[in-house]
């Protein structure tokens, strides 16, 4: 698309049945249509989203599922996952056009992100911020030892829960990424890899609709919020 600058990697690329079945959680059927289909039909909606970037298992990047061509396929690439979450999101980068100067990165776990969560990461990184979509703390949290005696209470007021979209200036995702492999470090999202370099990341307000579904049980919550307002 003309003028669209924004470049997406959906990291589905785990190798996780822990939802049972036997079927790779990524393609499994939530909420009316596979999980990745979810993720990968939200950011093509966008006018500004120039391409999207299905990371996926290797097995499944040159046979991928049938479904996923339910999309528009002019931007629609498959990138064979890495042996790390971070080298999977570093081929998927790889893999976008030059014209992306903004990079969202997703996990294919959150399919029902609602689209006004997008806006908000979007348009922080716009003014050159950094962002994620988090949700605040509001259970009280416990520090125990490996007996399970709680040690001490940590105050919550400062507290976030991160979700996905993380949306970047493309430039500051790569130097995070290549001080990342040369430091031979790694992290759980790609917020903290920015965050080393000591580039300010912004918190937007996420969603509960943006529910990670990692255990059998999360589908039947993901199903109670469909088509729920954000």
């Amino acid at each position: 698309m003309s003028g669209a600058d924004v470049g997406v990697v959906i990291v589905a690329a785990g190798a996780s049945t822990r939802t049972g079945g036997g079927e790779l959680k990524q393609f499994t059927w939530v909420a009316g249509k596979p999980m990745l289909l979810h993720s990968l039909q939200l950011f093509q909606a966008r006018a500004d989203v120039a391409m999207v970037v299905c990371v996926v298992p290797h097995e499944h990047a040159g046979d991928p599922p049938p479904w996923i061509f339910q999309s528009d396929t002019e931007r629609l690439l498959l990138s064979v996952g890495g042996r790390t979450r971070a080298e999977s999101v570093r081929n998927g980068i790889a893999d976008l056009p030059s014209s992306c100067r903004i990079v969202l990165v997703h996990d294919a776990a959150r399919p029902l992100v609602p689209m006004s969560v997008v806006d908000r990461v979007v348009e922080t990184v716009r003014g050159g911020t950094s962002a994620i979509a988090a949700l605040p703390v509001v259970d009280t949290l416990k520090v125990v030892d490996a007996n399970g005696r709680i040690e001490r209470t940590v105050p919550r007021d400062a507290l976030w829960r991160a979700q996905t979209p993380q949306g970047f200036p493309r430039d500051v995702l790569l130097r995070a990424h290549r001080a990342a492999l040369d430091g031979g470090y790694d992290a759980t999202d790609d917020a903290a890899l920015v965050e080393v370099l000591g580039e300010p990341v912004m918190v937007v307000r996420g969603s509960e609709r943006a529910l990670k579904v990692t255990e059998a049980a999360d589908f039947s919550r993901a199903e109670a919020m469909r088509g729920l307002d954000d």
